[in-house]
């Protein structure tokens, strides 16, 4: 069920890169950067309650609250689109599959398929007996991943809408991600990352960190970032379980990381306690220099959680334009090559003319007194 709030209004206008996150006040905040210059876009009071998960698309921005409602915002139209009421209970998990599908996971046990075309929900499912405490979409978008307070790890076929394997945990995992090749995906319980390789479902690694691990991202196939109930980001290797390098990000506890390229840049996007939202620099040739600072910004908000909106649509009408103008370039380049070749074709077509009407001219000049001499023979016969 989608509806629109009478109550909140929402102006949206986000440049190339935009960062969008929540605080506990159920406030939203989106920044731009531009140039890694970060300023202040657009702040709107989403929910009556704090956030407690974000999601984004290429077009949409979702974010979950504990309001239990699930507010929509179209970042091409530059409008508050509507909410969802399907679950009772606080949103705990949101995650895109494309353009077409939304998954959002609650503390009433439901999982719920979104149609993002019509918003409206193609199956709810009774996940757990307890709270959906995460989920994660296979890259294929044939299964999905989740954990709940019941101990059980869940994996659901979407093709069909329905369990396709339950596994017993000894604890509550509070997190489950995929790899991006989808080969493996890992659980977190507390402060322990258990690995898992997806042909034999089995633990083929496990690492451990000092504090409670709030949120972890893959960097690639087989690089984690984890971040805890502390300031410092760790990167660690899914084949070895080792620590590549770590570093003092901020001055509080780090409450979410994000990761994504651009324009051959790996850049790590975190928020913190402290309220700062950092962007870094991440080398992956050099994964054991601490990444560089590319910009900061102080949001003076207690933040909750974080995730990055990028304009792709843009950056793609920039490259059709540059396409475009690469192509008319070249157009005219040929155009022009064409009309050197048919001067050129025309300048020898004038001088082959020239000599042969040259010829033509001494030919007849020759022949004439012959002619004569013909003439004056015939009419003597």
């Amino acid at each position: 069920m989608c509806t629109r709030s009478p109550e909140t209004k929402c102006i949206l206008g986000c440049i190339k890169r935009s960062v969008a996150s929540r605080a506990r006040e159920g406030i939203l905040l989106l920044y731009s950067s531009l140039s890694w210059t970060v300023v202040p876009d657009f702040t709107h009071h989403a929910h009556s309650a704090s956030l407690s998960a974000v999601a984004v698309n290429n077009r949409y921005v979702v974010t979950g609250s504990r309001d239990e409602t699930i507010q929509i915002y179209d970042m091409k139209k530059k409008i508050e689109h509507g909410a969802l009421l399907q679950h009772n209970g606080t949103i705990t998990c949101l995650e895109f599959y494309g353009t077409a599908h939304l998954l959002s996971g609650a503390e009433d046990g439901l999982i719920c398929i979104w149609n993002t075309k019509r918003w409206e929900c193609l199956k709810s499912i009774r996940a757990h007996k307890g709270h959906v405490t995460s989920l994660s979409i296979h890259p294929s978008g044939k299964l999905a991943l989740s954990v709940g307070t019941d101990k059980t790890l869940r994996t659901w076929n979407l093709v069909e809408g329905r369990s396709a394997f339950i596994k017993n945990l000894k604890q509550n995992a509070h997190i489950i991600k995929w790899s991006p090749d989808g080969e493996r995906y890992v659980t977190v319980i507390t402060n322990k990352v258990d690995v898992y390789k997806l042909d034999t479902a089995s633990i083929t690694g496990t690492i451990r960190t000092e504090k409670r691990i709030s949120s972890l991202r893959f960097i690639t196939d087989s690089i984690l970032a984890i971040a805890g109930d502390d300031e410092i980001i760790r990167f660690y290797s899914c084949d070895s379980q080792k620590c590549l390098c770590e570093f003092k990000a901020h001055e509080n506890r780090i409450k979410d990381i994000y990761s994504f390229e651009r324009e051959g840049q790996r850049v790590i996007v975190t928020a913190s306690s402290d309220g700062y939202i950092k962007m870094w620099n991440l080398d992956l040739n050099k994964i054991k220099d601490v990444p560089s600072l590319l910009c900061e910004v102080n949001t003076k908000a207690r933040l909750t959680c974080l995730a990055v909106w990028l304009d792709q649509a843009s950056e793609m009408e920039e490259n059709s334009g540059q396409v475009a103008a690469s192509s008319q370039a070249n157009k005219d380049e040929k155009s022009l090559i064409v009309r050197k070749k048919k001067v050129c074709w025309t300048d020898k077509s004038d001088k082959a003319a020239k000599r042969k009407r040259k010829i033509t001219l001494e030919k007849q000049k020759l022949e004439a007194p012959l002619q004569k001499k013909r003439k004056k023979q015939n009419s003597s016969a």
